[in-house]
């Protein structure tokens, strides 16, 4: 339950920071507001002991593509690696740090221009109950930027660098 609410803080977060672009950038569609390449730089995502979720220095990628696909992947970047070198003889304490250190899902995207929505729909995640979910954000539009209703609790950047949140 606890990586499923953070699957949609982190999501949630995703498209809030993917919309708040410049007022020029408001001219374009939402979808084409929304395509690109995104790496997660900071979460205020908490533990249950007040530790970063995510810890100090997160590590991800988030694609949206033009064609309606999207992948999103976080990881803490303090995960033990395993000392047999081999990913299929982990310990059980470092497979619980990598599950509970890391996060991947993709799947499809649609945008609803008229009522300014995004649908996600989990086609494949390393939290197998995430898979078959449909995530439906709201876009609300604010002076200089647009974003879904809720909470932010990451920032983004572009990793081409264009756009800067």
């Amino acid at each position: 339950m606890k990586r499923r609410i953070a699957l949609m803080m982190v999501l949630t977060t995703a498209i809030w920071l993917a919309f708040a672009l410049p007022a020029v950038a408001q001219q374009k569609s939402l979808k084409e507001q929304l395509v690109g390449t995104w790496t997660f730089v900071s979460s205020n995502a908490k533990l249950p002991d007040g530790a970063p979720l995510w810890g100090n220095n997160p590590r991800s990628l988030l694609i949206f593509t033009n064609n309606g696909y999207y992948t999103w992947h976080v990881f803490r970047s303090d995960r033990p690696k395993f000392a047999s070198n081999n990913r299929m003889q982990g310990t059980p304490d470092e497979n619980k740090a990598t599950m509970q250190g890391s996060l991947a899902y993709f799947g499809t995207y649609s945008v609803n221009e008229e009522d300014k929505t995004v649908m996600f729909r989990v086609e494949g995640s390393t939290y197998p109950n995430s898979e078959g979910e449909e995530l439906k954000r709201i876009i609300t539009s604010q002076v200089g930027a647009i974003g879904p209703s809720l909470d932010s609790n990451a920032s983004l950047h572009e990793s081409s660098g264009e756009r800067d949140f």
